[in-house]
């Protein structure tokens, strides 16, 4: 590789800025640098040229210009290996640029803050840097371009190791694109949300920024390629932001699975486990301990728990531990692991476990995407929940007894998490039988109750959506419940209350719906 001659650095983000200045001093380059980059590295013992001196104009207009300039553009654009390029950077004397080391107005930071003013905003979105990079990454044959600060020390070895390769340039070069496209995307959607007045909850551009987390051995089936990518800047507790601290590689569908079994358990204040297959839960319940809610979780559908995925929303102790490697289990996923409970579960050389750090309570949000087949349908997450039963309307004769009440409030929250058509039996704290995915209403109804392993009589019944005949409440009735929590809406709402009146059933009426395809 040629010697490198000059680097122009000008950083936002300090992190690691004086090494790698350093380091292309060491190799003869010289510095060239603005700003408040210029006075740290000075600081730190280095010897810069400032932009304004190099270029031969000031900076002007507030630091608005500082490095739009012919003598920088065309030291970083001019293609060495091209004659007519270098014979006019020799004759407007203009010095290639060899290197260049830039990263942007915190624009995004900015914006997060309280009561960020529009002026700031404006005045943090960044020009020249965004320029240089592009300049420098189009040219990235001639010139060696940094966004991240993450790639200095390798880039650092390269150069004295003379292994700078062209891969390398070009995977530099894609960095910067890609920053600057998230970049521009930021912008254009803070800008929007000054156009329309406030919050834009369907922008007229979708821009959806994730990065490559992993590539997957395969997707939802072996002919199917797949990969995770993780959201940015997401601090909900999540799968996504998890730590695998064991087990093989997590599949598609462990992910799938992980997820929705995690956002089950979330629910709950108390005590919770959640046991999901093939995306459909086969088991919740609470506890005082982590192993009892367990416990009675995999009651519900032993059969189905096996080969599960299983989440709680405590951390994982000795005794829940144990209880988990007496049988096959595929993930486990909780806020944390006991250490004589990792040991314990570490004997499962194959179980994945995924701690996904403290369950805070931060503001939930963000978008339920859903790909067609040449476009893509976009909603709110399904945040809904109810938060007093008591004050919503019962349209039955009988009222429900605090037993059924605190019944009917646990059900409602697993009836959420379950592929419609939903129907959920379940006593305080415990599922009974579950009836998933069914065409009709009243099929999950007797679907739960051929899947129930306890006894079903003096149970509840949830449903995700209301009853659109009363054969849902006689087939349910007949089997032993005792009180039902529905959205209602149904037109023929008054024939399915009357059949709760004739089977002495109680009905609560929720007036949300909780499909889930």
């Amino acid at each position: 590789m040629a010697s490198i001659k000059r680097a122009l650095i000008s950083v936002s983000d300090k992190t690691g800025v004086v090494e790698i200045a350093k380091g292309l001093e060491a190799l003869g380059a010289e510095i060239l640098s603005t700003g408040g980059t210029a006075k740290a590295l000075r600081e730190a013992g280095v010897k810069v040229t400032d932009v304004a001196a190099y270029t031969g104009s000031p900076e002007i207009l507030d630091g608005r210009v500082k490095t739009l300039h012919p003598k920088i553009h065309g030291g970083l654009l001019g293609r060495r290996s091209v004659p007519a390029h270098v014979e006019q950077m020799q004759q407007h004397n203009i010095g290639p640029i060899d290197v260049v080391v830039v990263n942007l107005y915190p624009f995004e930071a900015t914006i997060a803050k309280p009561n960020c003013h529009f002026d700031d905003a404006i005045e943090n979105i960044d020009i020249g840097g965004p320029s240089m990079l592009r300049s420098a990454a189009k040219n990235h044959e001639d010139v060696l371009v940094l966004v991240d600060p993450a790639d200095y020390g390798r880039v650092l070895d390269a150069l004295k190791g003379n292994t700078v390769t062209r891969s390398l340039r070009r995977e530099l070069a894609m960095k910067v694109f890609q920053h600057t496209a998230r970049y521009d995307s930021v912008i254009a959607g803070y800008l929007e949300k000054q156009v329309q007045g406030g919050e834009v909850k369907f922008p007229k551009v979708l821009s959806l920024q994730f990065e490559l987390a992993e590539i997957l051995r395969y997707g939802e089936n072996p002919h199917q390629q797949g990969a995770f990518y993780r959201e940015l800047n997401s601090n909900e507790p999540s799968v996504s932001r998890g730590k695998i601290l064991h087990g093989k590689a997590m599949s598609y569908n462990n992910f799938l699975d992980a997820n929705s079994a995690l956002e089950l358990a979330k629910e709950y204040d108390e005590c919770a486990v959640a046991i999901i297959k093939h995306n459909n839960p086969c088991g919740v319940a609470l506890g005082g301990t982590p192993v009892e809610a367990y416990v009675k979780a995999r009651e519900t559908d032993p059969v189905s728990a096996f080969g599960g995925v299983i989440a709680f929303n405590r951390p994982v102790d000795l005794a829940a531990a144990k209880e988990i490697t007496s049988t096959f289990v595929e993930v486990v996923i909780a806020p944390g692991f006991a250490d004589d409970a990792l040991a314990e579960l570490k004997r499962k050389k194959d179980l994945r476990l995924l701690d996904v750090g403290p369950l805070t309570k931060v503001k939930q949000e963000g978008y339920d995407l859903k790909k067609l087949v040449g476009g893509l349908i976009v909603q709110d997450r399904d945040l809904g929940t109810l938060t007093d039963l008591r004050a919503l309307q019962v349209p039955t004769v009988r009222k429900p007894t605090d037993e059924e009440y605190a019944a009917c409030a646990f059900a409602w929250k697993v009836c959420k998490h379950v592929k419609s058509n939903a129907i959920i039996y379940a006593k305080p704290g415990q599922t009974v039988g579950i009836g998933a995915g069914q065409m009709s209403r009243v099929d999950s109804v007797k679907l739960a109750a051929m899947k129930a392993q306890m006894p079903i009589k003096g149970c509840v019944m949830a449903s995700d959506a209301f009853f659109p005949f009363r054969d849902g409440l006689d087939a349910a009735a007949q089997v032993g419940i005792t009180a039902v929590i529905q959205p209602g809406g149904s037109i023929r709402d008054a024939e399915v209350i009357k059949a709760a009146d004739e089977h002495g059933l109680a009905m609560v009426l929720t007036g949300m719906r909780h499909f889930r395809h």
